[in-house]
């Protein structure tokens, strides 16, 4: 999994510039994800992809008014005119007197280590195999000549979360597919 202390020092940093720039208190996300594909369609490869991304958002309060933006670029000449954006978003917003991040007192201090991560990664043939495998089990049956196709695949996702009232963790998830 990425650096969990650099993604939260990034969003720290995110987080006082955007106090700098006026809000009154803000939270951030990071979402970090890799997948990979393999799809077959009547034993022929219909595709064998693999995706990166990742999502930036950013909440910030000024009184009882909110603005969240968002990007896929963490640049810091993407990220520096996003903060001002949401800053003058935020003054233009009509106000909500239910928002607001939680006390400080109310926040999780401690969380779970929940085994959410297979450290292991599979190999592009291993997906192709039970992509493979499961069409051909569907086939099988009696009486079905034709197929719509059979994916096989695979994510990982790891997730930053901080905001300005002291809460901070990170978390990664694997999943097949």
């Amino acid at each position: 999994m990425p650096d969990a202390s650099a993604h939260l020092d990034f969003l720290s940093d995110l987080l006082a510039r955007a106090k700098r720039a006026g809000a009154d208190a803000a939270d951030a996300v990071l979402v970090e994800g890799w997948s990979l594909s393999h799809a077959r369609r009547l034993g022929k490869l219909e595709k064998l992809e693999r995706a990166e991304g990742q999502d930036l958002g950013l909440r910030v309060f000024i009184g009882k008014k909110q603005a969240i933006v968002s990007t896929s670029d963490r640049s810091r000449q993407t990220v520096d005119p996003l903060v001002e954006r949401v800053i003058a978003m935020a003054k233009a917003a009509p106000e909500d007197p239910f928002c607001g991040l939680a006390e400080p007192g109310d926040i999780a201090r401690s969380l779970p280590e929940l085994d959410l991560v297979d450290p292991v990664e599979p190999e592009a043939e291993l997906l192709v195999e039970r992509a493979r495998a499961a069409e051909e089990a569907a086939l099988a049956v009696k009486g079905i000549t034709n197929s719509e196709g059979a994916e096989a695949g695979w994510s990982r996702t790891s997730i930053a979360l901080a905001a300005t009232n002291g809460f901070a963790a990170t978390y990664g998830r694997t999943s097949p597919s």
